[in-house]
């Protein structure tokens, strides 16, 4: 089964996403890759904290792509957050901020495939990005109607699709 956990900032989706593993192992794709080969401190902070909730027992990649990840993923759980850190990478390898909606479709078909690739259960975690402020500088609104797009392609494909609020889930699209 695949499912997308949707959120705002610090809204909780990634520890309702861990959540739904459970017990289990799983395979956790950390997609933040490091501007210029280092991350502020703040951001360092951001991925501690997600370290340290993981379990011992969980495999986190965070050396591959998604796509290839997803595309060889064939059994058990794999668990991604987040698209949005995985999109900001992806924009940032093409050199793309100029128009990253140039590179949109060509992203979107590629996950989706990946996504159908996959054989294995897969829980992904984005940004809400709809119910946000519109952002001031052209990129960042480029990037905003990216990230949105993407959401509601892999929306598409999931089977169940999860908003969360204030640490809240709300089913938006059952199993």
């Amino acid at each position: 089964m695949r499912t997308l956990v949707l959120g705002g900032a610090r809204s909780g989706k990634s520890g309702i996403a861990e959540s739904l593993v459970g017990d289990g192992d799983c395979v956790y794709v950390a997609t933040a890759r490091p501007f210029d080969q280092a991350f502020d401190a703040d951001f360092q902070a951001r991925i501690a904290r997600h370290v340290e909730r993981r379990p011992s027992h969980w495999r986190t990649e965070d050396k591959t792509d998604l796509c290839e990840c997803l595309s060889q993923h064939a059994s058990g759980t794999m668990l991604v957050d987040d698209l949005a850190t995985w999109l900001t990478a992806r924009i940032d390898a093409a050199q793309g901020w100029d128009d990253p909606r140039a590179l949109l479709a060509g992203l979107e078909q590629e996950l989706v495939q990946a996504l159908d690739a996959a054989t294995g259960d897969v829980i992904i975690v984005s940004a809400e990005v709809g119910m946000s402020i519109v952002p001031e500088h052209p990129s960042a609104r480029a990037f905003r109607d990216c990230l949105g797009t993407l959401n509601q392609a892999v929306a598409e494909v999931c089977e169940e699709v999860l908003l969360v609020v204030a640490g809240q889930k709300l089913k938006l699209k059952p199993a």
